[in-house]
């Protein structure tokens, strides 16, 4: 991915802080023409720098207050069409393949214990899983943020 220049990470940056401000509030806020912008955010778009609008919406506010993270051992001939079969379990937001000890690391969301339970239950029923560890996130301690590296500017190229 081609380096971000100042324009870019002054641009994430009121983003950022401001999500919902328009293309021509945003042209406004940094001294540039609409134009320049949209230029921009499309370039960015291409990039992929931007994720999806689904991280923004609170699974709590769905109904879901209970957040754990399990770690799946796997089988890893079966990691292919395992992790299909997970993303068909709706109550995980996201799935990380890991080294270490855990093959795959679950954030899950559930209505409570029971609902946990019975979705561990299918993580445990899918083919390849061996066992699952299960922790519940007791809070949010650091949200997800990018500000403080968008601060510091682009990660020199190596």
């Amino acid at each position: 991915m081609q380096a971000l220049d100042g324009t870019d990470t002054r641009l994430l940056s009121a983003m950022a802080r401001d999500p919902g401000r328009t293309v021509v509030a945003l042209a406004q806020k940094l001294g540039l023409s609409r134009n320049t912008v949209q230029a921009r955010m499309a370039r960015l778009e291409k990039k992929h720098a931007f994720l999806s609008f689904e991280r923004r919406i609170n699974p709590a506010a769905l109904g879901y207050p209970l957040m754990a993270f399990i770690s799946v051992h796997v089988q890893q001939q079966k990691l292919g069409t395992l992790a299909e079969e997970l993303a068909g379990i709706p109550e995980i937001l996201e799935g990380y393949g890991l080294t270490g000890s855990a093959d795959l690391l679950l954030r899950v969301v559930a209505l409570d214990a029971e609902d946990l339970f019975r979705i561990n239950g299918k993580i445990l029923g899918c083919d390849g899983v061996d066992r699952t560890d299960t922790a519940l996130a007791m809070g949010e301690l650091i949200p997800f943020r990018i500000q403080p590296l968008l601060e510091r500017g682009p990660a020199a190229e190596a």
